[in-house]
């Protein structure tokens, strides 16, 4: 329809939005997949203890959410989400297709990662991106608060991603590992 935009969430998008919409479907990517694949320096971590935060790296597909926007407010919600998505320019703004929940296909607008950003961290081992979440705390708090919130959110929202589910066990595992250490 000439009058909508649709917006695709994948991490925090999908819970708290911060904009208003028409219509929210469940909604799967396809070609890109929700990943611990940017180097978070301000919100997650420091310069010299680096965090991780979400992107949609190249591979996969990715169960999000997917959000119709009346044409009439696109303007405010895309400057919003602009300002929310690209305070460090670490996406590459782009347009896809993405399969509604109930079967229609829509081309959303989604902030895929951007591989040649300085932030890029690219495919790290699960044990390295554990590491990582694990040790580091940013403007935002610590960075495994930011994974068990995602991993809470996405149960609710009836996703099952078991890459994260297996990260956060491995993270904690390291929380237990240094609480028992003296």
């Amino acid at each position: 329809m000439a009058d909508e935009r649709w917006v695709f969430g994948y991490g925090s998008l999908m819970w708290r939005p911060g904009f208003t919409y028409l219509e929210r479907q469940g909604a799967t990517l396809h070609g890109r997949r929700r990943a611990f694949c940017i180097y978070s320096v301000h919100h997650r971590g420091t310069y010299e203890r680096p965090g991780l935060v979400l992107g949609l790296a190249p591979g996969g597909a990715t169960r999000g959410a997917a959000y119709r926007v009346a044409d009439a407010a696109w303007d405010e919600v895309y400057a919003y989400l602009v300002e929310r998505e690209q305070p460090t320019e670490t996406y590459v703004e782009a347009r896809r297709s993405v399969r509604l929940a109930d079967g229609r296909r829509v081309e959303a607008l989604v902030f895929l990662s951007d591989t040649g950003h300085p932030q890029w961290a690219g495919a790290l081992s699960l044990e390295r991106q554990a590491e990582l979440i694990a040790r580091s705390t940013g403007l935002s708090g610590r960075n495994v608060d930011y994974l068990r919130d995602l991993v809470q959110h996405l149960r609710e929202e009836g996703v099952r991603d078991r890459g994260m589910e297996l990260l956060l066990s491995m993270v904690e595992a390291r929380e237990l590992s240094a609480q028992a250490s003296p």
